[in-house]
Order: C-alpha cells, then structure tokens, then sequence
C-alpha cells in the first residue's frame, strides 16, 4: 500500500471520528442544531476520500504484438556463423530492432543487422 493511500485512510479516519462528534455534540446540553450539518458533511468527506483511497488504478493493457519474420530465399540458420569469431547462431540470437533484423553473438557479443546477399 502507498504512503497516500495511508495518509488518505488516516485523514478520513479522523474526519468521520469528528463527524460523529459534531453530531452527537449538537445533541447535547450546549449544542447547536448546526453542527449537524457540519458532522454530516464532515463524515461524507471522510467516507468520499475512503472511496478515493480504495479504488484501483485502471492498469494500461499492452497488447501483445506478434512479429513473424518471413526472411526471402533459401535460408538455413544451421549454417549461419557470427562475422567476427565464426560461432554458430541459433534463430534465438535473431531479434527485430527498429524494423530490421539484428543478431548477437552469444559467443564473442558482437551485434550487427542481418543482410540478404544478392542472388546472382
């Protein structure tokens, strides 16, 4: 729990603690008829602000976008080495940035985009 959901519980806490005493106040030998109202909406706040202190937040939803990468041509990713230290790459090591794919090397790290060699 937050610390403003803490300090909204104890702040309304107090207000309907007060309001009942206003209340049962303006029933007594010195009370005024006034306080009444003052006790009922001093309890209403109290109970609005546990209202407000109690809601959940609404929680964004992300919508899980799904990529399927259809790469031309007659690809074998067994076959696939890193350029730098020769390492076999797996199709794990492949991940989509800005649009392009781009793998890294599990063995040495290097990072580089994946180009298609002309056909010819």
């Amino acid at each position: 729990m937050s610390a403003g959901k803490i300090i909204a519980y104890i702040v309304a806490a107090i207000l309907i603690f007060f309001g009942v005493l206003f209340i049962w106040g303006a029933t007594g030998d010195q009370g005024d008829l006034m306080w009444i109202p003052v006790g009922l909406i001093t309890i209403a706040l109290g109970l609005v602000l546990i209202f407000w202190a109690a809601r959940r937040p609404k929680q964004d939803v992300v919508p899980q976008v799904t990529l399927k990468v259809d790469l031309p041509g007659n690809i074998n990713l067994d076959t696939l080495k890193c350029k730098s230290c020769g390492g076999a790459l797996k199709a794990e090591n492949i991940k989509m940035v800005a649009g392009a794919p781009v793998v890294t090397c599990p063995y040495c790290g290097t990072t580089y985009q994946l180009t298609e060699e002309p056909k010819w």
